[in-house]
């Protein structure tokens, strides 16, 4: 198991004093991973102390992802290794393949942030429709959804944190305070992503001939963040689905979701306004805009951009863009690894 200051780093991690905890990355070689692992060699409180991956075992990240410019070479995944070097994980797998990495760590006792989608839904029935049969049933009861700004409390207290979606993230932050009121008697998510959110393999669908000046819509019979989306929504007492429609930008980081909602009483633009400072006014990473962002203002930050306001025909229009690698993936599990640690949210971050 190599060291992050072995001779083979051109250059030491800017750590603030002695860290507060020792993390490692498991599938540092995806767009996510990489990210994550760049995070944390820069978070001035927590030691990378390894990285690995499937496929590039052998490889420095800063070979793979030189802008990232993180020196450490990616190891092949040993739990046992891992254990002894680092007491917090990230797990960037593809679904399926994370949740027995998961157990591998939970079993030295390590806590966890997991970015797949292997325990985000509570449901069993539920995650068996959309992902198949589970493979760490046993962890499902202690896994937290980590969208930081509804669960901190649990957050704080986690040993194994599930980060959301990128299209829930969004789509969970616009509808809450909404949802909360109970003023929501319709919903439609018109949820638009840049590429990189399908992952470091590419598709036909994600190819660049297929992107390329072009916008579509997918997975129209039904998405996996979908029942996310739902699940979160639903404890705060949306008592029917989201009707939710993602679409690929030729982007390759940005997600916008457009909310349209009809309300169970007429709702003054104003009003709505107040709802979402009440919310969201001590956010850190929550910026309420005074009109519909893009998904440029928000990029390489952790910051979900929120406008919400009212249509002539008396909806509610909640517009979200948040950046679908950040806030949407390593940028939030970075945020929920602060809760646990008891940390300032914001550290490592921006």
């Amino acid at each position: 198991m190599s060291r992050p200051r072995s001779t083979t780093a051109t250059r030491p991690q800017p750590l603030a004093g002695e860290p507060l905890a020792r993390a490692c990355v498991v599938g540092a070689s995806g767009f996510a991973g990489a990210l994550a692992a760049a995070l944390l060699w820069e978070h001035p409180r927590v030691s990378l102390e390894a990285i690995t991956a499937r496929t590039d075992a052998g490889r420095r990240l800063d070979d793979l992802y030189p802008r990232h410019r993180v020196p450490l070479e990616l190891e092949s995944f040993d739990a046992d290794g891992l254990g002894e070097v680092a007491g917090v994980a990230f797990v960037s797998y593809p679904h399926g393949a994370a949740a027995p990495a998961v157990a591998q760590l939970r079993a030295h006792g390590m806590r966890i942030v997991d970015l797949s989608a292997d325990f985000r839904l509570h449901d069993p029935a539920a995650h068996e429709r959309w992902y198949g049969e589970h493979g760490a049933p046993e962890l499902r009861a202690e896994s937290v959804f980590g969208l930081t700004e509804l669960h901190r409390d649990e957050i704080a207290s986690a040993a194994l944190v599930a980060n959301p979606g990128c299209y829930s993230t969004a789509a969970i932050l616009a509808l809450a305070p909404l949802v909360r009121e109970g003023l929501v008697a319709d919903a439609v998510v018109d949820a638009k992503s840049g590429v990189s959110g399908a992952g470091r393999e590419a598709s036909d669908r994600t190819h660049f001939v297929s992107v390329d000046e072009n916008v579509s819509a997918y997975a129209v019979d039904g998405h996996r963040h979908a029942p996310e989306i739902d699940q979160e929504l639903g404890a705060l007492g949306l008592g029917r689905p989201v009707t939710f429609v993602p679409h690929l930008l030729p982007l390759d980081q940005g997600l916008l979701a457009s909310c349209y909602v009809t309300p169970t009483r007429e709702l003054r633009a104003d009003e709505v306004a107040g709802l979402y400072d009440d919310a969201y006014g001590d956010e850190r990473f929550v910026e309420l805009a005074g009109a519909p962002p893009g998904v440029r203002d928000v990029r390489e930050t952790n910051l979900c951009r929120i406008h919400a306001t009212t249509a002539p025909d008396g909806r509610v229009l909640v517009f979200a863009a948040i950046d679908n690698l950040w806030k949407g993936a390593a940028g939030q599990a970075v945020q929920n690894l602060n809760a646990m640690l008891g940390l300032d949210e914001g550290e490592g971050l921006r």
